[in-house]
């Protein structure tokens, strides 16, 4: 365990920052200065001009039927396959997409994406059951499942994609393998948190495994005293899995199964699939030799990483630079990696979480969910543009010293959240289909043209819908025989799922095939800058400019999301110029007026892009620069928000540098090439609270110009402690559970919580040592209702004082409901008056809320016979409770004996476990 450091007590509002400014050093330095020559342009590295096409294995295309079994024998729940079944392989193969390259290419794209190839587990009987058609429930990483091919088959591709300069980028796993592990107190049990039950070396001794993550020192473990579940294998699965050392339980987390939040998110098992300790050095070197393989062996163009959250900041920091150098030795500078960091929304606070994974833990980029996220607001809900314009000025969160916002793959839709099709079916349930084409050709034009590199899913080109996410958005290109898939409807055309759908003259192919030609012919639509231009309040016209540099051109994207003609005068850099229209409707040639406008009128759902003709004027000296002073980012604690203003109105970029102490070593923290000129860099690593941090700009101008600002001087700030939970009220029924986050999370940091009841004495609950949640359980039955109670926590760290965090005051009331509803569902519904058995939404199973006790409940008459059961929440299965109070856990049995009886179900929403018992 830690040793706690005493320290005094500092509020955290009490920790200022010190801050001086020194005037600029130099005024001009025409083409590098001895203080401002260290000017640079915004970077382009690695990958940032690529057309992704994101495929399926499974789901494309049939080539070798003779496969189609993985060469197993028996039913589908041997076999894994059933093409009537959308839950089951349905025979798409690596020969399949082999043949279908020419309609690959023919979209315009640079690179195939392909869903996990590796050999999984044919099926998971708890699942559904279900199979491993998908390819993340990974049994063997050395070889493609048999299902989908050979390894022969697998260099086939490569050669032929690489024969066309298309590249291939594999869909890898580091986080998990399939479910082979169970534990000796069964196989999908509740998640146990690090708290209740810490980790304990082989001696017996308690520790936090984020002491040692990152280093190359590990506690031995013993995995039948070491774990707060005792893992075990089948006999037949002692050696089930490829590399042997997956084999080893004690290389997984064996905590139980996650609810997707707070610790369990990266710690807890996916629905029982095996969660490895990606703390330990043996899984970080055996994951980088594992893939370092595929790389050698197969020369693979990058990876799309899987599950990018859920593993610790600590193993993507040494795999990512691992990666990349096996590549360059092998010759391949440009290989890129990406990364799943799912979340919602498009604002700022996503953008600081989902760039951590850039800036502070050294990998290339991540998949844009925030982008996907306000294309549907801007395309298919027609938002408000200033939301759109907003979501690009936050782009700077991902610019540091070597990547930045252009290398991220942006999408609409994919396998797990469902298609871009079924969000415009969704949000405009009264659309016509025409209506639906322009939304969907509108949407697409987005992706295209603006920063990132587009990703385009299989399917999406031929207007597929679908009927939600996960398994109803996996439709087969060929004629599917799974009724779901053979009634999906499909924007632009009368085709359905019966048939096949590789169309070259479908009207979306064609869209995105000219949008692919006119980003070839004029490369800065695709990784130019970008600076927004016009966004209307309300739906309407929304416009950016993408930057050709060396040419010194101008493009002017506008777009209008409103179904109504709209004009705008756009703000161009030009004055009293031609420009020329390369795509879209409209006139071919407009001028820009004395102002340096562009007036453009667009029919409803439209878009067009205009170039200017005539390069961009040079400047005849640098501008003025100007560096705001330094703050922490009140969004993200760690992060310092570095802003210049700059003088002018043509189009320059920003070196942004930062020492640390005073003799310290200037260092390129990002450059940023669009208004507002700002980075929000990364102070947690390798630096400390109490730090001296001195940072200065650069301003770069057309012509090649360069001016410095002068110099500020910041303090690391002390980090925060906040408590999260509880927040307003809380029940005198159940146990208190106070939660506190620290930003930034450092090691050896520990919480101590304390309460304060009606205004008393803050008196401790406890200290928690164990990252990355910090919690205590607070009893507070002996409280009366309506007595209110404080909480706070106090942040623990070596060598600075401790921290306290803002109070949170709740008041003690009685219980109430935390969901909307709960349902008993298994093979018993149908005794009980449902209409059908496993059914999450009905009505007739549902339990009600006790006020009394806190506990849902609910009496019902049962036959005598065997039954299996769980309970799901808010009528879906997309959160459900099994044996144990599992997340996703296995079925509850009940057996009822001759005569039948009447049965009490409850469930508990603290422990989420369900249970029954005979009425009376």
């Amino acid at each position: 365990m830690r040793l706690r450091l005493a320290a005094p007590l500092v509020a955290a509002a009490a920790i200022a920052l010190t801050i001086s400014a020194v005037p600029a050093q130099a005024a001009d330095g025409h083409g590098g200065g001895s203080t401002a020559g260290w000017a640079r342009h915004a970077p382009r590295p690695g990958l940032s001009d690529q057309d992704f096409y994101f495929v399926m294995g499974d789901r494309f295309a049939n080539g070798d039927t003779g496969n189609d079994r993985g060469g197993l024998t028996g039913d589908r729940n041997t076999t894994g396959f059933d093409a009537a079944s959308k839950a089951f392989y349905n025979g798409g193969d690596l020969q399949g997409l082999r043949g279908q390259l020419d309609y690959i290419e023919g979209l315009g794209t640079d690179a195939i994406w392909l869903t996990p190839i590796f050999k999984n587990k044919p099926v998971q009987l708890e699942d559904g059951p279900s199979a491993g058609y998908h390819g993340y429930w990974i049994t063997d990483f050395t070889q493609v499942d048999p299902h989908l091919g050979s390894n022969q088959d697998l260099t086939d591709l490569v050669a032929a994609a690489h024969d066309r300069g298309i590249k291939v980028f594999f869909d890898i796993i580091t986080n998990h393998t399939a479910d082979v592990i169970g534990y000796t107190a069964g196989d999908r049990t509740a998640y146990i948190s690090k708290d209740a039950v810490p980790y304990e070396d082989a001696e017996g001794n308690p520790f936090d495994d984020r002491d040692y993550a990152g280093t190359a020192d590990f506690p031995d473990l013993d995995p039948a005293t070491s774990f707060p579940y005792v893992p075990v294998l089948q006999p037949d699965e002692q050696d089930l899995k490829v590399p042997a050392w997956l084999n080893d339980v004690s290389n997984y987390h064996n905590r139980g199964n996650t609810t997707f939040t707070g610790e369990d998110s990266q710690y807890g098992d996916f629905f029982g699939l095996d969660d490895l300790f990606t703390e330990k050095p043996e899984v970080v070197n055996g994951m980088i030799d594992i893939y370092k393989k595929w790389v050698d062996d197969f020369g693979i163009d990058g990876f799309r990483i899987d599950t990018m959250k859920h593993v610790n900041d600590e193993f993507w920091q040494q795999f990512g630079p691992a990666l990349q150098q096996a590549a360059a030795d092998q010759g391949d500078p440009d290989f890129f990696m990406f990364g799943e960091v799912a979340l919602d929304g498009s604002d700022a606070k996503t953008k600081a979480f989902t760039s951590h994974y850039t800036t502070h833990d050294k990998m290339q980029a991540v998949l844009d969910f925030p982008f996907q996220a306000a294309a549907r607001g801007f395309a298919s809900k027609s938002a408000d543009n200033q939301q759109l314009a907003s979501f690009f000025t936050n782009d700077d969160w991902y610019t540091d010293r070597d990547s930045n916002v252009y290398e991220l793959p942006t999408f609409l839709g994919n396998h797990d959240m469902g298609r871009i099709g079924y969000f415009l079916k969704t949000d405009n349930p009264d659309a016509d289909d025409s209506e639906l084409l322009a939304r969907d050709e509108l949407a697409h034009t987005l992706l295209y043209l603006s920063r990132g590199q587009p990703v385009v899913y299989y399917g999406d080109e031929q207007g597929f819908i679908g009927a939600g996410g996960d398994q109803l958005a996996r439709q087969t290109m060929f004629a599917s025989q799974v009724p779901e898939y053979r009634a999906d409807d499909q924007i632009g055309t009368d085709n359905t799922g019966a048939d096949d759908n590789f169309v070259t003259d479908h009207p979306l192919y064609r869209t995105i095939q000219r949008l692919a030609a006119v980003t070839a012919k004029h490369p800065a639509l695709r990784n130019g800058a970008e600076q927004v231009r016009y966004a209307s309040r309300g739906s309407g016209i929304f416009a950016f400019s993408r930057i050709d540099r060396e040419r010194r051109k101008e493009y002017v994207v506008v777009l209008n999301n409103s179904e109504d003609t709209a004009s705008a005068a756009v703000p161009t850099y030009f004055a009293k110029q031609k420009f020329r229209r390369v795509y879209g409707t409209g006139p071919l040639m407009l001028n820009s007026d004395g102002a340096r406008r562009l007036s453009v009128s667009l029919p409803g759902l439209g878009a067009a892009v205009y170039t200017s003709t005539a390069a961009m004027p040079l400047s005849k000296h640098a501008p003025s620069v100007r560096l705001a002073q330094p703050r922490p980012s009140p969004i993200a604690h760690g992060r310092m928000h570095v802003q210049a203003s700059v003088g002018g109105s043509s189009f320059s970029e920003v070196t942004f540098q930062r020492r640390v102490g005073a003799h310290g070593r200037w260092q390129t923290v990002g450059v940023d090439d669009s208004r507002p000129y700002q980075v929000f860099d990364d102070t947690t690593a390798g630096l400390e609270p109490g730090d001296r941090v001195a940072y200065r700009a650069a301003v770069l101008d057309n012509a090649g110009h360069t001016r410095g600002s002068g110099v500020r001087t910041v303090r690391v700030p002390a980090d925060q402690v906040s408590i999260t939970s509880p927040t307003s009220k809380v029940s005198d029924v159940y146990p208190v559970t106070v939660t506190a986050a620290v930003d930034p999370e450092r090691p050896l940091q520990e919480v101590t919580f304390q309460r304060s009841v009606a205004g008393g004495h803050w008196t401790e609950l406890g200290t928690d040592s164990s990252a990355p949640a910090y919690t205590v359980t607070d009893d507070v039955s002996d409280v009366d209702r309506g007595t209110t109670i404080r909480y706070r926590a106090i942040l623990h760290e070596p060598g600075t004082p401790d921290v306290v965090s803002a109070p949170v005051e709740v008041t003690v009331g009685a219980p109430e409901p935390s969901v909307s509803s709960v349902t008993v569902a298994g093979s018993l519904q149908k005794e009980m008056g449902c209409p059908d058995d496993w059914q999450p939404g009905c009505a007739a199973t549902h339990l009600a809320f006790d006020t009394t006790d806190g506990l849902w409940h609910g009496t019902f008459e049962l036959p005598a016979g065997s039954y299996d059961w769980k309970v799901a929440i808010d009528d879906s299965w997309n959160v459900n409770y099994g044996a144990g109070g599992a997340a996703g856990g296995g079925n509850l049995a009940l057996t009822v004996p001759p005569g039948g009886g009447t049965y009490v179900f409850t469930w508990d929403p603290i422990t989420h476990v369900p249970s029954v018992a005979p009425a009376g």
